[in-house]
């Protein structure tokens, strides 16, 4: 089933999680020692981050260096395949432009479709480790809105090679990214929401949107979209604060505040037991808050620390 109509047919809230593939060398054990713990609350879908290659330096033998391109989180396509044979949920793969060709990418979502999944997170994806500022692949695109319009194209059935007549149509419901606080890069939020109705127009279905701690921000994003024309579902995403280094991390690395109070909490707390119920409890407002402004979908990214996002959904259903 499709993204969207998980949302129109909902009569009650629906729970969705984002997991990370595993680094190169473990088992898809991790992945079900992660997930199996939180089927418990029947989520509707599954989201599965993908990962572009990275240039690392590495030392050989006589001493001399060289650059070696590594993947280190691979499987992406074979971990949505797995979750949906073992849980019985849909499965839905991020793709990225950055590291990827056009033809690799089409590729991709052949073999998408012959899975049976019907459902994608079109994304541009972040720079490389060793870049400042994201660098598209030689053949690939430079910005999310170009793989919602390649994506399109081929559920419309038109292939890159110009000598494939009446190709076969994929069916893929497309979401993209939000940003309730802005993306970094762009100039102010209107430009932001601006670049986000382009991709809508062109055929996304929906939007998971970045994290955030203050609910405020989910709401006057998503006013501010409405008022845009931008009428598809927008659903908030969520991931628990758990230590005090996040307090100045999560900033540097998501573009997102993190209020006073929460801050406050964290840094009293005396031990990481005592972090983590900070963050538990404060998750557990956002989303009692969010239900009762009628937020029909809670996503969560789980990252780790699908304990926490448990403990929150046992208190709050």
């Amino acid at each position: 089933m499709k993204v969207t109509q998980h949302l129109a047919e909902a009569t009650s809230p629906i729970i969705s999680f984002e997991i990370l593939p595993p680094t190169k060398g473990k088992s898809i054990e991790s992945i079900y020692s992660h997930l199996d713990m939180l089927m418990e609350f029947k989520p509707a879908f599954i989201n599965v981050t993908y990962h572009r290659a990275e240039q690392i330096l590495k030392t050989r033998k006589d001493g001399s260096l060289e650059w070696v391109e590594i993947r280190k989180r691979p499987g992406t396509v074979g971990i949505c395949a797995a979750i949906m044979n073992k849980y019985k949920v849909e499965a839905i793969p991020h793709l990225i432009c950055g590291g990827f060709s056009k033809a690799e990418t089409e590729n991709a979502l052949i073999d998408l479709d012959f899975l049976g999944i019907k459902n994608v997170l079109a994304l541009r994806g972040d720079a490389a480790v060793n870049e400042k500022f994201f660098t598209p692949h030689a053949h690939g695109h430079r910005y999310a809105e170009d793989l919602v319009r390649q994506i399109v194209s081929l559920n419309n059935g038109h292939y890159m090679e110009e000598d494939i007549i009446d190709g076969a149509k994929t069916d893929f419901c497309i979401g993209v990214a939000g940003y309730p606080e802005k993306h970094y890069e762009s100039p102010n939020m209107d430009t932001d929401i601006y670049y986000l109705k382009r991709k809508i127009d062109l055929g996304a279905g929906y939007v998971t949107t970045q994290l955030f701690y203050n609910n405020e921000h989910y709401y006057n994003y998503v006013k501010k979209c409405r008022a845009h024309g931008i009428t598809v579902p927008i659903m908030p995403g969520l991931k628990p604060l758990t230590n005090k280094k996040q307090i100045s991390t999560i900033p540097r690395v998501f573009n997102v505040e993190v209020p006073m109070e929460l801050c406050n909490e964290m840094m009293n707390a005396k031990n990481e037991e005592a972090c983590e119920q900070v963050g538990t409890e404060w998750l557990l407002h956002q989303c009692r808050d969010l239900l009762k402004n009628n937020a029909k979908v809670l996503h969560f990214y789980t990252l780790g620390k699908p304990s926490v996002i448990y403990n929150v959904l046992k208190n709050l259903f």
